[in-house]
């Protein structure tokens, strides 16, 4: 069917720069990357550039509700981002359609459209995360960044040694914020200037966790949502590497507590200390009442050596979900409660997150396990925490074939961003997905980037990636003083 289109005002840096006036509808879809088909967007989200994958056409155009842009043969669409803000503020709440028209041998065709849909609530505008290439033993060229997700601006906060100086190798990992703020974070280093530096307003400071009786320095740690408390997990982390097996690498603890950090008054003690347990990923409730952990129970030895135990039983370790109450005024736990028995259906949790209004859980679930980044078979998953009626269930719109693990609520908690290997099963890239009022996910969309490329030419991995509503107030320079030129203050052990 020959179609006559009018002319529309483009606002893309690409060509060509207006709708084709003769065209022929066609069947087939269109193929782009990232996949932005059928997804529900944040009114205040960068553009959604992406490129069209059409060995057939020299030049595309494509009409997202009015805004045109134009490609050539590369296919690469460059959304002007004042156009893109102004086509959200009206849309905000509807949905916006969208074509694409792709110059063939034999003239221009149109593809069959898809949806945008654009959602009321904003989603906090700042996310962190840190960049990491595929190895599994180096700590060179490690990085914690901060991307403004209305743009594409992006503020190092702290690279280690890029020069690969003798002694100056040092990993930096586990940062968290305090309620989706960045008045109170922390950003752990290990090797050498090991410490975790904790801030507080514009100041920072690097203290060290060690005693006897901890077995390493805090983990995976969690700011309780108002007081200036961290809960930590320390572990004794060990890696192998498969010979035959669809799975790369596993990472699991010999040994893992729970302990609890007070910044105000630099004291640490532990939560929980059990010796044929292991416990991990601490997490805060909304109201800070309760603590939720993940809890996995040594399995019987299959091997004599202590050191090969956990080795022989890796894919026999379960971690199911629990909580433990807090009292906020004398700092005191109670009695731990099973909230999810992963381990009862052969499954494993890891990472729980409360949804900043208290009704959700969310955490990953994999066949074994807690190290789920390197996990296929990992999703997420929710338990509604106001309605016992309801059984924990996948976010099935939201999830993949390959890993989706590590995952960060927006302080509204309509939206989550997680690191997930769907593209291509060996690089966790972080994805941003809607969370309705209905308790259930939306299809996920890749953090989009100025040019549409950038993920694939990209060989590092994104990971731990947190939203925060306002930017970190430190930058390398800040932090690299603290982290080398600083000697990191003993953190007081009270029993």
């Amino acid at each position: 069917m020959l179609v006559v289109a009018g002319v529309l005002m483009s606002a893309c840096s690409g060509r060509p720069s207006s709708l084709p006036s003769t065209f022929t509808e066609v069947a087939d879809s269109a193929r782009i990357y990232p996949d932005y088909r059928d997804v529900t967007i944040p009114p205040n989200i960068a553009p959604l550039n992406f490129m069209v994958l059409d060995d057939a056409a020299d030049a595309f155009v494509a009409d997202l509700g009015g805004l045109v842009c134009g490609a050539g043969s590369d296919g690469k669409m460059d959304i002007d981002t004042a156009a893109w803000r102004s086509l959200l503020t009206a849309q905000r709440g509807k949905d916006i359609e969208v074509h694409i028209y792709a110059r063939r041998p034999q003239g221009w065709v149109r593809q069959p459209g898809f949806t945008l849909h654009v959602a009321e609530e904003d989603i906090d505008p700042y996310v962190t995360y840190r960049l990491i290439e595929p190895g599994y033993e180096l700590y060179y060229q490690l990085g914690i960044y901060q991307r403004n997700l209305t743009n594409f601006d992006v503020t190092t906060i702290y690279e280690n040694d890029r020069d690969k100086r003798q002694g100056e190798s040092h990993c930096i990992n586990c940062h968290n914020f305090q309620n989706n703020g960045t008045e109170r974070m922390y950003l752990h280093v290990r090797e050498n200037h090991r410490g975790t530096v904790v801030t507080h307003g514009q100041e920072a400071h690097k203290i060290l966790i060690k005693h006897d009786s901890i077995i390493a320095s805090g983990a995976y740690g969690n700011w309780h949502p108002f007081l200036p408390l961290v809960a930590f997990s320390t572990n004794k982390t060990e890696q192998f590497f498969h010979f035959k097996y669809h799975e790369k690498i596993e990472v699991f603890d010999q040994r893992s507590d729970l302990l609890l950090y007070d910044a105000e008054h630099n004291e640490v003690r532990h939560i929980i200390r059990t010796p044929d347990h292991f416990e991990t990923f601490p997490c805060w409730s909304a109201d800070g009442t309760r603590l939720y952990y993940c809890d996995a129970k040594m399995p019987p030895a299959k091997v004599s050596r202590a050191d090969l135990a956990v080795i022989a039983s890796y894919d026999s370790l379960f971690y199911d979900l629990y909580s433990v109450p807090f009292d906020t005024a004398t700092y005191t736990f109670g009695e731990p409660r099973l909230e999810v028995e992963a381990s009862a259906q052969g499954m494993s949790c890891s990472v729980p997150r409360v949804s900043p209004d208290g009704r959700y859980l969310l955490y990953a679930l994999a066949l074994y396990g807690q190290f789920h980044l390197y996990h296929h078979s990992a999703d997420l998953w929710v338990k509604d925490l106001q309605d016992s009626t309801v059984t924990a269930y996948p976010l099935t719109a939201s999830n993949s074939p390959d890993a989706d693990s590590y995952h960060s609520w927006s302080s509204n908690s309509r939206w989550f961003v997680f690191s997930s290997r769907r593209d291509d099963g060996d690089y966790t890239r972080t994805y941003i997905a809607y969370f309705d009022r209905q308790g259930q996910g939306h299809r996920a969309f890749l953090l989009p980037q100025r040019d549409p490329e950038y993920n694939l030419m990209l060989l590092k991995s994104f990971n731990v990636p947190e939203l925060t509503r306002t930017p970190v107030p430190f930058g390398q320079l800040e932090m690299e003083h603290v982290i080398k030129h600083t000697e990191a203050e003993l953190a007081t052990y009270k029993e």
